[in-house]
């Protein structure tokens, strides 16, 4: 039982660590967001200022892990070379070493007041006042959790089945270094791990061969997130993988030697695993920095970017069907399908985009637009070459589907050249909606996506029903466009900050959501038509 309560005592330490490294990240992102990115992004001119903004980027943000997914997302849109964005996360893990000197450094006793004065702050109106203050408390809570880690570990200390494990690990160095990196990519934090390490009493050598496995496990979660982006997103958190994994497989036999070495450099640090942390990332820095050019072409040619995918082909457009209507139109009609799918993914994506500030996946969006506007084209030319046998029925299902592929496209543009530039334009401002405002522009957006769902449905089922759904699912849209616009310009004349700042884009993306809704609802027009229950206009007569 009493082992029970020690592991719930240093778990929850643990746990309170990342949840204060988590504050001060959301703080410091809230504060100074824009003027970190600005930074990370246009501060790779040379070497030194590439390094010196990572580790910038890395002592706001508290997460190493933090800065390779940013600098990924600059590298993935050709704003920060691949030498460039090595040398950045070298300044990271430097800076992540350097955030385990500071925060280990004695300064607990600090901890209550950094506390108070964040919750007097936090509640500020103002972005860049409420920001510090979050992550004031942040800091707090970090320190707290250090000396609740310390506490909790004591018994472990003293305990004969710890020594016995220790020393089991003390020879098996390479089991060490797995067991501490499995616990820094549990963690998702290189810090984390140091911080329990550094609470233990450990031999010498095996305290710095934890920290390099730690180092290692750092590593991992970036790779992990970045598993599904472009390939030069990938080749930097692999190439940072490889980095760590390399220079603590060069440390790992002399890791005895190592720490004799760090405890008579620096015999006034607290603690020798931070004082390894801080070593091993600036000797990796030194070594790795001049070879970064070298590394950056070797993973280039170790994973070359990819040859665009030919999805765009016709896939089912069959030349050989076009002599019989029937099947050529049921291939047009599934490619149809196939193009409503990649303008789904499109709004999928910017709406990614929108609710985590990240302009990452807009990336894609320019990708998906070229190829809807490929694919609508090829079915406007494979339906033109239609055979002579079609009858009037098929000739009617031809324009049909001309005009779904045709909104589709329309569709393509708006999201591009519309909404996703809007998103862009908020993220690179730094911009925030009032919390009525996001939301009013969150519901909107999935509003929209269902609309395309439905419209999809319609155009395969050709569904009476849902025709008429969409029909008034329209007017609920138009209505919920019209008393959004109306409640944002009462915040305006309320004062708030956050509307004045985002009117423009908020009415921007409401009218550019409707023009989009407005292009699905038309997959129900033929169908109403049809049957004699589509207006001929809008307007009553006299």
């Amino acid at each position: 039982m009493d082992s029970i309560i020690v592991f719930l005592q240093i778990g929850g330490a643990v746990a309170l660590l990342l949840f204060g490294l988590g504050l001060v990240r959301d703080g410091v992102t809230t504060a100074f967001g824009l003027r970190l990115k600005t930074a990370l992004g246009l501060g790779t001119r040379n070497g030194p200022r590439a390094f010196l903004s990572g580790l910038v980027a890395t002592l706001g943000l508290q997460s190493s892990t933090a800065t390779a997914l940013l600098t990924a997302s600059f590298v993935g849109r050709g704003m920060i070379a691949g030498r460039m964005a090595q040398i950045v996360l070298l300044g990271a893990n430097v800076g992540t070493a350097i955030t385990a000197v500071i925060v280990s450094s004695g300064i607990g006793v600090i901890a209550p007041a950094l506390i108070l004065a964040g919750v007097a702050t936090a509640r500020r109106a103002h972005p860049v006042v409420a920001g510090v203050g979050r992550s004031l408390i942040g800091l707090g809570l970090m320190l707290v959790s250090l000396s609740l880690l310390s506490q909790g570990t004591e018994p472990l200390r003293e305990a004969p089945q710890m020594a016995a494990f220790l020393t089991m690990l003390d020879s098996a160095w390479p089991v060490a270094l797995i067991f501490a990196a499995v616990i820094a990519a549990v963690c998702s934090s290189s810090l984390a791990a140091v911080l329990l390490i550094a609470s233990l009493d450990l031999p010498a050598g095996l305290a710095v061969v934890l920290v390099l496995g730690a180092n290692i496990g750092g590593a991992i979660p970036p790779v992990l997130v970045t598993a599904g982006a472009d390939m030069a997103a990938r080749r930097l958190t692999i190439g940072n993988l490889l980095v760590r994994a390399l220079g603590c497989l060069a440390v790992l036999p002399v890791a005895q030697q190592a720490a004799q070495l760090i405890l008579w450099a620096a015999p006034g640090m607290t603690a020798l695993p931070v004082a390894a942390h801080l070593g091993f990332n600036l000797a990796l820095a030194a070594v790795i920095w001049p070879f970064a050019g070298l590394l950056s072409r070797l993973l280039e040619r170790a994973q070359p970017d990819l040859p665009p995918v030919e999805d765009a082909l016709p896939r089912w457009l069959d030349e050989a069907a076009l002599d019989q209507p029937p099947l050529a139109l049921a291939g047009a009609s599934r490619q149809a399908l196939s193009i409503g799918d990649d303008v789904g993914r499109m709004l999928d994506q910017t709406r990614l985009a929108f609710r985590k500030n990240d302009a990452a996946p807009l990336a894609e969006v320019v990708t998906l637009e070229d190829r809807v506007d490929l694919r609508q084209q090829q079915v406007k030319t494979y339906l033109s070459r239609l055979g002579r046998d079609a009858d009037e029925d098929d000739r009617r299902r031809s324009i049909t589907i001309l005009d779904y592929v045709i909104n589709l496209e329309h569709v393509g543009d708006i999201i591009e050249k519309g909404l996703a530039a809007g998103v862009r334009k908020k993220i690179g401002l730094g911009l925030r909606f009032s919390d009525a405002g996001y939301k009013e522009l969150d519901a909107m957006f999935l509003m929209t996506q269902e609309t395309l769902r439905i419209a999809q449905t319609i155009f395969m089922t050709r569904d009476m029903d849902l025709a008429r759904q969409m029909m008034e699912q329209k007017v609920e849209i138009r209505n919920f466009e019209r008393q959004s616009a109306q409640r944002h310009l009462i915040r305006l004349r309320e004062g708030l900050d956050q509307s004045r700042e985002t009117s423009s884009l908020h009415l921007d993306i409401l009218r550019d959501l409707k023009r989009i809704n407005a292009h699905f609802v038309a997959v129900a027009h033929p169908i109403l038509n049809e049957e004699g229950l589509l207006a001929e206009s809008r307007m009553r007569s006299r």
